[in-house]
């Protein structure tokens, strides 16, 4: 099979059925573990992108959260959401078929505190300089959730 052409093949068919364009295939060994699409527009789901579904369908097939082994095969490259997961779950490869610059004269998807052209410098600014406003507000009680999981897991 040729991943790239299936990849590219199930992004068209989405978009024939009116979803976005983007697709994932996560494969092993040459075989495809999962097919995922952008249902956002389907759902109503902001986190249904293509990348966050095909992990979903995978780790649920390998009964684990670690995709090592796998190779992704991406339509465009992914966004931050997309990125973080696939940090993640581990896979050996990304491949991903086009770049943002080359499709941005057909897709936008800007958000109220982002820009495709912002996302990746809004996402490396320190927690207090985002344009989504964002508080701390500390509470000793927080940290005791994690003591209690130190001590029934006995991991540091």
């Amino acid at each position: 099979m040729n991943f790239i052409q299936r990849t590219i093949e199930l992004a068209r068919e989405n978009v024939e059925s009116g979803g976005r364009p983007f697709s994932c295939l996560i494969v092993k060994d040459t075989t495809v573990l999962a097919e995922g699409v952008n249902l956002v527009a389907q759902t109503r789901d902001p986190t249904a992108h293509a990348e966050i579904c095909a992990i979903r369908k995978a780790t649920a097939t390998l009964h684990t959260e670690h995709l090592i082994g796998t190779e992704f095969y991406l339509l465009a490259h992914p966004c931050p959401m997309c990125l973080a997961a696939m940090y993640y779950c581990s896979p050996d490869r990304v491949v991903f078929i086009t770049k943002r610059e080359d499709y941005s004269g057909y897709y936008q998807d800007d958000r109220k505190y982002i820009s495709f052209s912002s996302f990746y410098g809004e996402f490396a600014k320190p927690w207090n300089e985002r344009r989504l406003p964002m508080t701390h507000q500390s509470d000793p009680d927080g940290i005791s959730v994690y003591r209690r999981w130190q001590e029934l897991n006995g991991k540091n």
